[in-house]
């Protein structure tokens, strides 16, 4: 059942000029919770991803590997990036590439309308350009090279060369939306999120907009622009549009009307270029803005940005071959706060995984279901009267489901799992003071010990359902354990939000062997 609500979310288009690290699975597993919380929730929810396939660098890398760039690219999404949505349980809703005919179809419609708008014109460019970036870079970003470097100018984020590039090209009228810019951070002050972020931006509006470089005439692997097919379409701008063409726009006007506008959530350093560029091309296009920009931090290994050129780059699969995938998303979603940098090491890693996973939430499912396998049966039992610490746990878990939904509206996903894990806590305190395993010795305690697991596996059904969207197999396991599967139906079908109902699983309920669900690992890491 749908409420109505519209719920569209997107990554950022990934450049798939290499293979991925854990830095583009932090962000495509952060956007993917979000999605899966709203649907459950049951907000009409579209999540999007994809691949950015155009441009100078892919130019180059196909060049390097000696293939045509789509021969490179169609290697490199089948081979990698594909790979990476099964391995980390993602289930995004469409995939979009550059390349495809949907695509670039509507682009080109795009451009033609600001261009027939009047917000495009020809001129002349000069400046210093990072491949890396795909960016002609700002004052800000351009700094003197040090080493094998000095004497050059180098880009801030890639610590590569620029270069100096003279083309004509067409440019798109930027300056004209300072104002209006400016108006829109002013009256939806949470368009662009974290707070840092917003005053990164205003920041930089603030100081002036120049007009921007919408093309490029020294090669040719791109969008041809269309009234001058000697030009292809700046890659940023080609990519940006994704985010509306996969939806629709200039082919479908129901499905567009359905979907738009979208969030987005971006890593830090392409911030600008969607919380600027992106709403003042919709502006002059007459297109409703996004809804927000979230920005999250980067993820640093050793100190330093995750980073292929860098040697810091670590391949998801090196995690997940290890810890598994719900491994893998708890610890990024939950270790690191959402909007802010965070540094990954494997020493914290495994801490985590033992702690919180294993002997947190692992531990508290194995000990209840075998209690109501060894006490009951297998049976889960009806509850008696409940006393003020069965109360407690009632109002921990109605607790949690506010507070963490509250949290997932501000795209804080650590502090929906915080919220979340005072049931694990609250449980596993319950567990060890009412002492189950004493009150299964006394006849005339048979009463009490239902209600303690019931308590239990009533508690432990929320948690499934309220954990589902972070660690989608394991929640998985324990709701099929917990028998729900067979009276209540699909884990990911459960409403969201009505979580902290009490009294949701049926006594009666048959509890099935439950294999621990986080693994002691025995490798080295």
């Amino acid at each position: 059942m749908t409420s109505g609500r519209s719920f569209y979310i997107t990554t950022p288009i990934y450049y798939p000029s290499d293979v991925p690290h854990i830095g583009h699975g932090y962000t495509t597993v952060a956007v993917d919770t979000l999605a899966r919380w709203h649907r459950q929730a049951g907000d009409d929810t579209w999540m999007l991803t994809g691949t950015d396939e155009h441009g100078q660098k892919m130019l180059r890398a196909a060049a390097a590997n000696g293939v045509t760039p789509q021969q490179w690219v169609d290697k490199l999404v089948a081979e990698a990036w594909f790979p990476l949505l099964t391995q980390l349980d993602v289930a995004n809703d469409d995939f979009i590439r550059t390349t495809q005919e949907r695509h670039e179809e509507r682009v080109r419609a795009f451009v033609q309308a600001l261009y027939d708008r009047g917000y495009i014109y020809a001129g002349e460019y000069e400046a210093l350009y990072c491949v890396g970036c795909e960016e002609f870079k700002p004052e800000a970003e351009i700094v003197d090279g040090t080493g094998p470097f000095e004497g050059l100018k180098v880009c801030a984020i890639h610590s590569i060369p620029l270069e100096l590039l003279q083309e004509k090209n067409y440019f798109f009228k930027l300056s004209e939306f300072q104002d209006r810019l400016l108006e829109l951070y002013s009256s939806v002050p949470d368009f662009v999120r974290p707070e840092s972020a917003r005053n990164e931006v205003v920041s930089f509006v603030r100081s002036g907009l120049k007009d921007l470089s919408i093309s490029r005439s020294a090669f040719d692997w791109g969008i041809r622009v269309p009234w001058d097919e000697t030009h292809v379409i700046y890659v940023w701008v080609d990519a940006l549009l994704n985010y509306a063409t996969a939806v629709g726009y200039g082919s479908d006007p129901e499905e567009f009307a359905r979907r738009w506008p979208a969030y987005h959530v971006v890593g830090k350093d392409i911030l600008r270029f969607h919380a600027v560029i992106w709403p003042a091309m919709l502006m002059a296009a007459g297109v409703d803005v996004p809804r927000g920009v979230f920005a999250h931090g980067w993820l640093l290994v050793g100190g330093e940005k995750m980073s292929k050129s860098k040697l810091t780059g670590i391949a998801p699969a090196e995690i997940i071959d290890v810890f598994g995938s719900d491994a893998y998303r708890f610890y990024f979603l939950s270790a690191i706060a959402f909007g802010q940098d965070g540094s990954f090491s494997w020493e914290d890693l495994s801490a985590r995984y033992q702690a919180e996973l294993a002997n947190g939430f692992g531990n508290l499912a194995s000990r209840a279901t075998a209690m109501i396998e060894r006490y009951f049966e297998g049976i889960v039992p009806a509850p008696s009267t409940y006393l003020d610490g069965d109360l407690a746990i009632q109002r921990t878990v109605a607790d949690a489901v506010t507070a963490a939904d509250a949290a997932i509206e501000r795209f804080r996903i650590d502090e929906a799992i915080t919220a979340i894990w005072t049931i694990v806590d609250a449980l596993n305190g319950y567990i060890t003071d009412n002492e189950p395993w004493v009150l299964a010795k006394d006849d005339a305690q048979r009463e009490r010990l239902g209600t303690v697991l019931y308590t239990a596996a009533e508690g432990l059904r929320a948690l499934a359902v309220l954990l589902s969207p972070v660690m989608p197999v394991a929640t998985e396991k324990l709701w099929i354990a917990l028998g729900a599967a067979e009276t209540l139906g699909r884990l990911q079908d459960q409403p969201i939000r009505e979580a902290g109902t009490w009294g949701v699983l049926t006594s009666g309920t048959s509890v099935n062997g439950l294999a621990p669900l986080f693994p002691r690992v025995e490798q080295s890491v």
